[in-house]
């Protein structure tokens, strides 16, 4: 097959054919990646090493993805395990953030890229690799985050990105992959891919891609129970917090990881945490993706409240700019940037008091928190004289008068500035 690119490279970074000996490719196994390894090695001439990061995705077979990467001539086949490390050093991080980005995405990918260059940069320093390589198109976000992180800890290291380069659309990439007997999770009759971590997984491709069209769930979204097909009756489930990270799952203690990849099993059979987002990519178009992520959406919106309850309600508004800020920024890209470091050290503050219980409802794809318990809850309003907070009532006309003032008083000039255009 041969299809002639105009693609120029114009970065210092970029590796090229000729200079490049030795190539660890970040290998998911599915219809980019698992045609870039042939590609490689007949376009580069080079060696490739392939590094498959093991962070409790929810549906890939990672030894059949390794036994796949050394048929297909890959000289080792790395699956590196990360998913403590995963949960504990960055997930954590973004449940304090309530991680998402312009609504419920909860950025599992984005989070994902993180851990995932900086290990890329490292074990490619010890297979003795001069370039990192990555199935990201060159339209959309995940070659900043992977290119922009693999330089931040190795300013040297070159990349290759071969979507970009080599001028192939998705149909192409499919006929490539017949061609050579390549096997692929993607066909013209199911042209999907994803992406898939502990965190979530992440959908596109077909009609997905097309905001006017109707992208149809039922043909990709076999995970996890579609809300129509979840269970008639709800269920209740209880999640302790310590310090804003989720430590028990109905009352049993659990790492972040295990917690997270039980959670996803659980409020997975209740149809939760599935979204269609329209949002905006860096580049500048605009993009549809369609995201499962259970464990995430119940963590995060129970997390968002027992955070809201021991917090005043200031430091609330605060912290809701704040997480707007840190999603974007993870999304953008930035995970390493002074910026992102200054706003995690602002959550681990406001967290320190978000310690307790909260009790969620799932039912037919909804999460509702229904109850909440905190050693450092403020108080509340009730009703009733013996319950919640001793308000004296008194104080509340006066309170009215002060903090209506400034817009009683512009109201007021208000009218006079219209009283003298008539006059």
């Amino acid at each position: 097959m041969n299809i002639k690119s105009d693609y120029i490279k114009t970065a210092s970074y970029e590796g090229k054919v000729g200079k490049v000996k030795k190539v660890l490719l970040l290998y998911s196994g599915g219809l980019d990646t698992s045609v870039i390894l042939k590609w490689i090695q007949d376009h580069y001439k080079a060696e490739v090493v392939t590094l498959t990061a093991d962070l409790g995705q929810q549906h890939d077979g990672l030894e059949a993805i390794k036994n796949k990467a050394l048929k297909f001539g890959a000289v080792d086949a790395i699956v590196a395990g990360f998913k403590d490390e995963f949960a504990d050093d960055y997930i954590a991080t973004g449940i304090k953030a309530n991680a998402e980005y312009q609504g419920e995405y909860h950025l599992s990918t984005p989070i994902g890229r993180a851990i995932l260059a900086k290990k890329a940069v490292e074990i490619a320093k010890k297979v003795g690799a001069d370039a990192i390589a990555h199935g990201c198109t060159g339209k959309g976000n995940d070659q900043v985050r992977i290119e922009g992180y693999a330089l931040t800890f190795n300013p040297d290291i070159k990349v290759i990105a071969p979507v970009r380069e080599w001028a192939m659309d998705r149909n192409e990439e499919i006929k490539y992959a017949q061609e050579y007997g390549i096997p692929i999770p993607a066909s013209v009759e199911f042209p999907y891919s994803d992406d898939d971590n502990m965190w979530g997984i992440t959908w596109e491709g077909g009609e997905i891609t097309d905001p006017g069209l109707i992208a149809p769930e039922e043909k990709f979204l076999t995970t996890y129970t579609l809300p129509k097909d979840a269970p008639d009756k709800p269920e209740f489930v209880k999640l302790g917090f310590e310090q804003g990270i989720p430590t028990s799952l109905n009352g049993e203690k659990l790492s972040l990881a295990n917690l997270i990849i039980k959670l996803n099993k659980l409020a997975g059979c209740h149809g939760v945490g599935t979204v269609q987002l329209l949002e905006d990519r860096l580049i500048g178009l605009k993009n549809r993706g369609v995201y499962e992520h259970p464990a995430a959406h119940v963590i995060i919106e129970a997390h968002r409240n027992l955070e809201k309850y021991v917090s005043t309600r200031t430091l609330n508004e605060l912290k809701e700019i704040m997480d707007i800020k840190w999603g974007y920024m993870c999304y953008g890209g930035l995970w390493y940037d002074p910026a992102m470091t200054a706003i995690n050290a602002f959550n681990d503050k406001v967290n320190e008091k978000a310690t307790g219980e909260v009790t969620i409802k799932l039912f037919k794809g909804n999460t509702t928190v229904v109850a909440v318990t905190s050693p450092f809850a403020l108080d509340y309003v009730s009703f009733n004289k013996n319950e919640g907070y001793d308000l004296n009532v008194n104080i509340s006309a006066g309170f009215i008068e002060v903090h209506s003032l400034q817009m009683k008083l512009a109201k007021q000039i208000e009218r006079k500035m219209k009283l003298g255009k008539q006059s």
